[in-house]
C-alpha cells in the first residue's frame, strides 16, 4: 500500500462509531478529552461553533470537517458566549456502528455527523504525531470534491441504512479520514514549511516514501532509493533526513517493524513468515530488532494482545 493508505490501515483498532446528531436551539456540548482516539465532526445541516481546548471558536457551515486526531476535548455549540457544560459521555467502545439521536431545545436545527476511532498505542508512525490537535477543512466551493462526496455518501448511509450498511459505513469512515489527511497534506501552504507536508509532496522523497511502503521487504539501500528518487546517495540521504527528520534506512526498519506488529496482531502467520514479509532474511535478526523497538520478543508481543485484559482491541 502507499503511505497514506498504510497509516489509516496502522492507526485504527476494533470498529469505528458514528452518530449523526439533531441539535435543536439553544444547545451546548462539551465532548471530553479521549486519550488514544481520533474523531471527526462534520456539519450536515445549519451551522454551529466548534469550541477547541485552547484558543478561539470557530464558526462552522454545512459541508465544513474537523479532524481531532490526538483525541482532545472540545465542545460544539449554537452560541460561542455561553459556558459549555460540563462533559458528555462519548464512548469509542460503543457496540453500535452508528447510530442517530437528538438534543438541545426546539429551535433551529443543526445536524452533525460524529464518527471516532480508537486508536492502537503500540504501533503508531510519525505522521499521525506531525498532525496539529485539530484540522479544519472548511467547505469551500469547489475544494476537496472528493471528500465532500464520501460525506454525503456517508450521511445517507447513516439516514438510511439498508443491507450492507455495516460495511459501506466503516469503508467510507477510512475513506473520510484518508481524504481528510490528503487535503491537509496536499495544502500548498502547508508543503511550503518542511516537514511530512513537504515530504510529502516533494518530486524526490515521496516515490521514495511510497517505494518503501510498497515493498518493505525488498532488500532497499540508500543507493537503490535514491535511484527511486533519482538523486544521487548522498544527496537522496541529506534530502530525506531534512524533511522526515531520521535517515532513510532508520525510517525503513522502523516502518518494517511497525509493519510487523500489526501482522502479528492481525494475523496467525508464524514469526518467520512475519520476517520474511518485511524484509528480515533471520528469523534471529528480526526478533532482536523487534525486541528493541517494542521492549519485547515478537512472539511475547503477540501473546500479549490475545491473553485476556490484553490491549487489543
Amino acid at each position: 500500500m502507499d503511505l497514506l493508505s498504510d497509516v489509516v490501515a496502522l492507526m485504527r483498532t476494533g470498529r469505528p462509531i458514528s452518530a449523526r446528531i439533531s441539535w435543536r436551539a439553544p444547545w451546548s456540548h462539551a465532548f471530553p478529552s479521549a486519550p488514544g482516539s481520533a474523531s471527526f465532526q462534520i456539519v450536515l445541516r445549519g451551522s454551529c461553533w466548534f469550541v477547541p481546548s485552547t484558543g478561539e471558536p470557530i464558526p462552522l457551515s454545512v459541508g465544513d470537517v474537523v479532524f481531532l486526531p490526538h483525541g482532545d476535548a472540545y465542545g460544539l455549540t449554537d452560541d460561542p458566549d455561553k459556558p459549555l457544560p460540563p462533559p458528555g459521555g462519548c464512548s469509542h467502545d460503543d457496540p453500535e456502528l452508528f447510530t442517530s439521536a437528538g438534543m438541545g431545545g426546539t429551535g433551529a436545527e443543526t445536524v452533525t455527523l460524529t464518527c471516532g476511532y480508537r486508536l492502537d498505542g503500540r504501533v503508531s508512525h510519525p505522521i499521525l504525531r506531525s498532525l496539529p490537535p485539530v484540522i479544519h477543512l472548511p467547505a469551500t466551493l469547489g475544494c476537496h470534491p472528493e471528500l465532500r462526496a464520501a460525506v454525503e455518501l456517508l450521511a445517507g448511509e447513516i439516514d438510511n441504512p439498508r443491507p450492507g450498511a455495516d460495511t459501506i459505513v466503516t469503508s467510507l469512515l477510512d475513506a473520510v479520514q484518508l481524504y481528510v489527511l490528503r487535503a491537509w497534506f496536499s495544502s500548498n501552504e502547508l508543503c511550503t514549511c518542511g516537514g511530512w507536508a513537504a515530504a510529502l509532496s516533494d518530486p524526490a522523497i515521496g516515490p521514495a516514501l511510497d517505494a518503501m511502503h510498497r515493498a518493505p521487504d525488498r532488500r532497499w539501500t540508500v543507493e537503490s532509493l535514491g535511484a527511486q528518487a533519482g538523486l544521487s546517495r548522498a544527496g537522496f540521504a541529506r534530502r530525506f533526513t531534512e524533511l522526515v527528520g531520521t535517515p532513510p534506512l532508520a525510517y525503513l526498519t522502523s516502518w518494517r517493524l511497525a509493519t510487523a506488529a500489526r501482522l502479528l496482531l492481525e494475523s496467525d502467520a508464524p514469526v518467520s513468515e512475519v520476517a520474511e514479509r518485511v524484509g528480515y532474511g533471520s528469523e534471529f535478526a528480526f526478533g532482536n530488532a523487534f525486541k528493541r523497538e517494542y521492549g519485547v520478543a515478537p512472539g511475547r508481543f503477540r501473546r500479549q494482545s490475545l491473553a485476556p485484559g490484553g490491549d487489543a482491541a
